[in-house]
């Protein structure tokens, strides 16, 4: 037999390029079945749920790609200036429908600033963030955005019962930290750190940071970026 040299890992990346596509569109059939039956739908707690996971597993996959390629160093960050406000609306507005059929109150409180990020990496830092709130809260989630200590710090809060001690850290996740025998890997929190790392000015590196000292009583996440 004709010997044979299969990079698996380029080929398993691949498999999920395809099933994070397929995944997208999915999603967008689902939006737009909601949109056509909203009067039955939105009340389905099976339609939900099936939104929710399709959700989940899209998230997923977009982080699997972004590990892969931050493992084979061909992930960095390519930043612009983007006004913060208008950058979370149109964020929210890929989740409304869900929050909406979920009965979840979202708000946006930021201030009228410009920020300089890589908003494709922020963006699938964000989707896990808010999939996780969307998954603990209780009736309500909030996103704030404002400039600390010469950071940007997008937050994202809900009122469910917070995060546990050992999660309330700015530390960076390590791999080898992630334990796929909890039931939670705590990929996401790995992938937004690793995002937030990439972006960098001067000594300075983002960093992300968990806490439950929101106003809305449950955990808050919050990513600085310098």
């Amino acid at each position: 037999m004709k010997n044979r040299n299969i990079d698996f890992s380029m080929v398993l990346a691949l498999a999920v390029h395809d099933m994070k596509n397929s995944l997208g569109m999915l999603l967008n059939s689902l939006d737009e079945l909601r949109e056509e039956s909203k009067d039955t739908l939105n009340n389905s707690s099976r339609f939900n749920t099936l939104q929710y996971e399709a959700e989940r597993i899209h998230n997923d996959l977009v982080q699997l790609l972004g590990i892969y390629r931050l493992g084979n160093n061909n992930l960095s960050a390519h930043s612009e200036e983007h006004f913060v406000p208008d950058f979370l609306s149109e964020h929210l507005a890929r989740h409304t429908s869900l929050l909406n059929g979920l009965g979840i109150r979202c708000s946006i409180e930021a201030d009228t600033i410009n920020g300089f990020f890589d908003a494709d990496l922020l963006t699938g830092a964000l989707n896990n963030t808010i999939n996780n709130a969307i998954r603990y809260t209780r009736t309500q989630i909030r996103l704030t955005a404002n400039e600390r200590n010469g950071h940007l710090v997008i937050a994202v809060e809900d009122d469910g019962p917070g995060y546990p001690d050992n999660m309330q850290h700015t530390e960076t996740p390590s791999f080898k930290s992630l334990d796929f025998n909890t039931g939670s890997t705590s990929l996401g929190l790995f992938f937004a750190s690793a995002v937030a790392e990439l972006h960098s000015e001067g000594d300075r590196t983002g960093f992300i940071k968990l806490h439950n000292s929101g106003q809305l009583g449950g955990g808050v996440f919050e990513i600085w970026l310098p």
